[in-house]
């Protein structure tokens, strides 16, 4: 069932660099790769993302997910005691080759996961060849 869809994540002296407009650090979020029948499922972690902040891309082979995340409490207005907990950007562009389908590519979030679907296309979906008899 493996497809060869030659999904990378891109070196980062390959793409070009991410130009940062807010002080915030950018985070590489973990991800899972899941090969289905008709697809490939993407789960990346992003805690705190929210679907109005999170924007997905597919141009020219490259898929790139971007979220903003913002602060749980106004840093102006909070004295922490203890700040173990890291608030920033995520970011994080992957090379998918010809066997998706980028206009039927989906996505959702539920508490900081985000789920992209991958759908393949027709002709790199397996396919049960019939045996006749004669």
């Amino acid at each position: 069932m493996a497809m060869e869809t030659n999904i990378e994540k891109r070196k980062e002296s390959a793409v070009m660099p991410v130009e940062r407009t807010r002080s915030a650090p950018t985070y590489i979020p973990v991800v899972d790769i899941i090969e289905r029948r008709d697809e490939l499922m993407m789960l990346a972690d992003m805690p705190g993302a929210r679907a109005e902040h999170i924007d997905i891309n597919y141009d020219k082979g490259l898929l790139t997910i971007h979220a903003r995340v913002e602060p749980r409490q106004n840093p102006q207005q909070t004295e922490y005691l203890l700040q173990e907990y890291g608030v920033g950007d995520f970011h994080r562009t992957f090379e998918v080759g010809e066997g998706i389908d980028p206009n039927k590519i989906e996505a959702e979030v539920k508490n900081g996961l985000l789920t992209l679907h991958l759908p393949k296309s027709e002709a790199f979906k397996p396919r049960k060849i019939a045996v006749k008899t004669q």
